[in-house]
């Protein structure tokens, strides 16, 4: 496989009946072996038409009484026997002397042998006919080719072959299979001839033993990016091949390099795997692409840019992006940071946490997105619809998706099993403004038609708001990796337990992600998107911008700027809105914006537990901030006890709870039910969903 510029990038096997590499121009062959060659096969090569005349005739003759004659065939004959195998002694029409298991060529296949030899030297030059026969030629067991038999046998190109080498390989031509003693003798009897002196007995001694004393093997002039190649050539599929990618060498090395480092940086926190992928936000270009850390990895095979594994935070600029496009969010629309449960099937609970731990209030969804708050997420998604976003990801063809019920609220904070390859191309569209192209790892003369999936407006809204270091300060404050000397969006996400680390942005020009993590699933040890994934991201987008610098996308023609009062949380600043949907001045949709009633969530399924006594059976009713003077009124009744958590003894039943303020406003309500003694699952223990998502 081949870099974008032709440079040999990796070598793979592709052929299990033989090893052959690259053709040998015949200039690149060291004369020591090409000199030995004709000395010992055909002295009269530059002379003659193809066929020996004079050796040929006594070679049928002795074949006739029954004897052998090597050196009977010239070069050119034995060429077209390997170009036709029908022409090789052992194929259909040979005769084989059962005696002495010698197999030899009939005489009508010495006849058409001969006029193919006549025909080919009329057509071929001599230094074709060389070349071509010793990168055609069996050396020794599988080796076929000069280029496969000196970097097996003696660890070099051709071209650097020295005269025992080149006359080792000589008698290897006669006999592949012989044994090294025999091997050691002709091969001196041959430089002896060549030289008119005894060659060194001790370092032919030498050659024959590290080159035919034990196994040997080729190691790969190039091994830069075993999965692409594995995508590309295609293994076992047999026959040899040369593929030009799309992938920089350069990058590709630099890249693998920072990959690597970064994650033995990481080893003490239990992080083992990592990888890479960075495409041309124009072309698709995939320009690396690093599986995982090579030899260090904990699964070296495993192609970590397309395993599946849990999204996290990664998802949220999706899922904002949509919200932009049904026009159920601003950037400055308040979003409520504070306890939330949620009431899934089979009556269990759902309540989702921060990554860590705090909550804000209210907030902007710049600020909800930018700092990668999850609260705020769930909020959005139950704005937008599961059905809906779930059919975006689907637009942005991750694969491998489950049913959307399948994921439920928590598909807002990425329970969703994605790949590197598809999330990065993901973010890709929202780099170009919204329409999704597919990515490619070899030149295409036309891209594919793109799609649509956001509009121009909103993927400008949220490349915007992944660029903004204030509102990501948030969480991640002003210095982090994160914060680059030139224009880039970039989100982070971490799964479920720290299992997967994600890092994922892009320039004017470059989309890059990094994942980190364990193959093995295992949890890494306080590791999150900043500390994990980022730094290698950045490393790799300074490299991209070497002498070059990065800027933001220019506002669509859709979208307006002014200037806006928060005065909620005191936030005024120039944002940007969608054409229509601008206002001055920001306030909390209701007078219960930030109070509210956490348990039960609407909806859930309590039940009575037979193993415990009825009056030990309580629920804690809970608001979400203390408010003074806040009545918890039950089916039309109010509750003895006042304040933020208040204690309820079950009974069994369909309840509405009513939360109110001191002039019996109804701030918020929820109904529930209470089953019987071994209806239903019991739900007053509060289950907590997943913890995912987060930074």
């Amino acid at each position: 496989m081949l870099d974008r510029s032709g440079e040999v990038l990796h070598e793979l096997r592709t052929d299990s009946d033989g090893r052959r590499l690259e053709w040998v121009r015949l200039g690149d062959i060291s004369p020591a072996l090409t000199t030995a060659l004709l000395h010992a096969e055909d002295r009269n090569f530059s002379v003659h038409h193809g066929v020996d005349w004079k050796s040929f005739l006594w070679g049928m003759a002795s074949t006739a009484l029954g004897g052998t004659t090597r050196g009977a065939s010239t070069i050119t004959m034995q060429l077209v026997a390997l170009l036709d195998p029908m022409l090789k002694p052992g194929s259909p029409g040979a005769l084989i002397r059962r005696e002495t298991a010698v197999i030899h060529r009939s005489y009508r296949q010495k006849i058409v042998q001969v006029r193919r030899a006549l025909l080919l030297e009329q057509t071929w030059s001599k230094e074709e006919i060389l070349e071509a026969y010793l990168n055609l030629a069996g050396f020794r067991g599988e080796l076929q080719g000069i280029a496969a038999a000196s970097r097996a046998l003696f660890g070099k190109e051709p071209h650097g072959l020295d005269s025992e080498e080149g006359a080792i390989l000589t008698c290897l031509l006669r006999s592949p299979n012989a044994p090294a003693p025999l091997v050691h003798a002709r091969a001196e009897l041959l430089l002896k001839e060549l030289r008119g002196e005894d060659p060194s007995r001790a370092k032919l001694e030498e050659k024959i033993r590290g080159s035919l004393g034990g196994s040997y093997s080729i190691r790969p002039a190039a091994g830069l990016a075993l999965h692409a190649a594995h995508r590309l050539l295609k293994p076992g599929a047999g026959g040899s091949t040369r593929v030009r990618s799309t992938i920089d060498k350069g990058l590709q090395v630099f890249a693998q390099e920072v990959l690597r480092s970064h994650l033995q940086h990481l080893r003490d926190a239990n992080v083992e795997d990592g990888a890479v992928l960075v495409l041309d936000n124009r072309s698709g270009e995939v320009l690396a692409y690093i599986g995982n850390n090579g030899v260090r990895s904990s699964a070296r095979y495993v192609d970590g840019t397309r395993a599946l594994r849990q999204a996290g935070s990664i998802l949220k600029p999706f899922l904002y992006a949509l919200a932009f496009d049904h026009r159920v969010l601003t950037a400055a629309s308040l979003l409520d940071d504070s306890p939330l449960d949620l009431a899934v099937g089979g009556g269990s609970t759902y309540r989702p946490r921060n990554y860590d731990e705090q909550f804000r209030g209210l907030v902007t969804a710049r600020t909800a997105l930018a700092s990668s708050l999850n609260i705020p997420a769930v909020r959005t998604l139950e704005l937008v619809g599961v059905e809906d976003f779930w059919s975006t990801l689907r637009r942005l063809r991750l694969r491998n998706l489950e049913e959307s019920e399948f994921y439920g609220p928590s598909l807002a904070l990425g329970t969703v099993d994605v790949c590197l390859e598809d999330i990065v191309n993901a973010y890709r569209s929202i780099a170009n403004a919204g329409v999704l192209t597919a990515a490619h790892l070899t030149p295409v003369e036309s891209p594919s038609e793109g799609v649509r999936v956001f509009s121009q407006e909103s993927a400008f809204l949220v490349s915007e708001i992944l660029s903004d270091r204030e509102s990501r300060s948030a969480t991640f404050g002003l210095e982090n990796p994160l914060a680059t000397r030139f224009w880039t969006a970039v989100k982070t996400g971490t799964s479920k337990d720290m299992r997967d680390n994600w890092c994922v942005g892009f320039s004017d020009s470059y989309s890059v992600g990094v994942w980190v993590g364990n193959f093995s699933g295992a949890s890494m040890w306080n590791v999150s998107g900043v500390s994990g994934a980022a730094p290698v991201w950045l490393e790799i987008m300074n490299r991209l911008h070497r002498g070059r610098t990065s800027q933001p996308p220019s506002p669509p023609p859709g979208l307006a700027q002014q200037r806006t009062e928060v005065p909620a949380i005191g936030v005024d600043r120039q944002e940007w809105f969608l054409r229509g949907t601008e206002p001055i001045i920001v306030e909390a949709i209701q007078e219960r914006a930030g109070t509210r009633i956490v348990y039960p969530p609407a909806g859930s399924l309590l039940a009575v537990d037979p193993d415990i006594p009825d009056d030990s059976q309580m629920v804690l009713f809970e608001a979400s901030s203390e408010r003074e003077n806040m009545r918890w009124v039950l089916n039309g009744k109010p509750l003895p006890e006042e304040g933020r958590i208040v204690r309820w003894a079950l009974a069994p039943g369909k309840h509405r709870l009513v939360l109110q303020d001191s002039a019996k406003k109804e701030l918020d309500a929820v109904e529930f039910e209470v089953r019987g003694a071994g209806a239903g699952p019991l739900d007053g223990q509060l289950p907590t969903g997943p913890k995912s998502g987060g930074f």
